[in-house]
This record gives C-alpha cells, sequence and structure tokens, in this order.
C-alpha cells in the first residue's frame, strides 16, 4: 500500500490555499509540505494539524492506494 494526499491538493485548490498558507495554518514545517507532494508518509501528528487547520476529516485529505495505482475502496 502507498499513500496519496490528491484529496488535499484539490481542496487546497477549491478553498485557494497555497502551500505557504497551508504550512502556516497547520503549523507544519516546509519539509512537511514537500513530503506531501511526493505523496510520502508524514507523522500523525502532522495529520491531525492539517485537518485541524483545515476543519476536515483525514479521509477528507488523504487516501491508500495499492502499488499499482488503484484506490484502495475499488
Amino acid at each position: 500500500m502507498a499513500i496519496n494526499y490528491d484529496k488535499l491538493f484539490h481542496m487546497m485548490i477549491d478553498r485557494k490555499i497555497t502551500n505557504i498558507q497551508l504550512k502556516d495554518m497547520a503549523g507544519v514545517s516546509a519539509n512537511i509540505i514537500t513530503r506531501l507532494k511526493r505523496d510520502e508518509y508524514i507523522s500523525i501528528e502532522s495529520i491531525e494539524k492539517i485537518c485541524k487547520a483545515l476543519q476536515c476529516g483525514v479521509d477528507d485529505i488523504l487516501e491508500f492506494v495499492d502499488k499499482e495505482g488503484q484506490h484502495e475502496n475499488q
């Protein structure tokens, strides 16, 4: 399984939030934003901060995909 943050970036586009604004709103480092863009794992603590800042749930910003890129629930 891999992780995918496309939902987060779609939400950011819809809300007109930049990467820098998300970093500042959530109180995370620029490294966390880079890891998100690369679909790399980040800590639960960072995910919680992002969800609190965006007032959303975990399933609103990430999903797990299999190695072929198919969504877990398909």
